[in-house]
């Protein structure tokens, strides 16, 4: 299967037949610039589809907390229990704000309603994604993925699924560059200039690689939880993983040494920790 919007055109071409096209294409695959795509599988397609229906709830349950909590600020009701809000000690005192007018009442109620609504649809799709860990060909790309520090059950599961088959990346380059955690290039000459990351390709994919990488600032080590994760992994993902640990400790923090901002030194370890998942997934 080949890319449309990649195959080349020429500007000047303003005939149209299939004819032409045919014979277009069967020159551009003998020179081999065409661009073959992945096609998921159905599993694959329906595990990205409740992974993004996730993604959905959770934008829904955090616009519903803010417009509760905004409503209570207009009316001066703050919550000073703990520092940490919608924990187990904020939500008795949410439940307990008592108001002098009905409508008042009824609003109060209304929001948070929408706040409990909200948390029982991600519990059950929760519950239904749990259940694709052990499908088919899922299974042994998330076995290997939970080896990873920061990449739990559900992680490795959006990695695995949103990724595809990685074997169709040649090299871990190529796989950054289709997440799109690559820097932009516009060089000329002599003159090299670099910019931001492209955000290319599949932003799900690059998001979790992203919060990910965040775990990779503290000092390598090997927890109770990740210990259970990697229980009956391939040995050799666990070598990976704990690889991917030392390396990406160090980079950032040389690059922090260097006075880089957290925010650029995080996306340069994303961008590592692809090649890293890349390595592990095609050994």
């Amino acid at each position: 299967m080949i890319a449309p919007a990649l195959i080349p055109r020429r500007p000047g071409d303003r005939i149209k037949t299939d004819r032409r096209d045919a014979g277009q294409l069967a020159i551009l695959y003998r020179a081999g610039a065409l661009t073959p795509i992945h096609i998921p599988t159905e599993q694959e397609e329906a595990a990205r589809d409740l992974l993004r229906c996730r993604e959905d709830i959770r934008a829904d349950l955090l616009r519903a907390r803010h417009r509760l909590s905004k409503f209570l600020l207009r009316h001066g009701r703050r919550f000073t229990g703990t520092k940490k809000a919608w924990s187990q000690r904020h939500t008795v005192w949410l439940r307990s704000q008592t108001w002098p007018l009905p409508a008042l009442e009824q609003t109060h109620a209304a929001y948070l309603r929408t706040v409990d609504e909200a948390l029982a649809r991600l519990a059950a799709v929760e519950q239904d994604l749990r259940s694709l860990l052990d499908l088919e060909p899922l299974r042994p790309r998330v076995a290997r993925l939970r080896c990873f520090r920061g990449i739990n059950d559900l992680t490795a599961l959006t990695i695995a699924a949103e990724l595809g088959d990685p074997r169709r990346f040649l090299t871990a380059p190529r796989t950054m560059a289709y997440v799109g955690l690559v820097p932009s290039e516009h060089s000329s000459g002599g003159q090299r200039a670099r910019g931001a990351i492209t955000k290319t390709g599949n932003a799900h994919l690059r998001r979790v690689l992203v919060e990910a990488a965040w775990h990779y600032r503290h000092r390598p080590f090997v927890s109770a939880t990740l210990r259970r994760r990697q229980h009956g992994a391939p040995p050799s993902a666990i070598a990976q993983a704990w690889a991917a640990q030392q390396r990406l400790h160090r980079r950032y923090h040389r690059f922090a040494a260097r006075g880089k901002p957290s925010q650029h030194i995080i996306t340069a370890v994303a961008r590592e920790l692809t090649g890293f998942v890349w390595a592990t997934l095609t050994q």
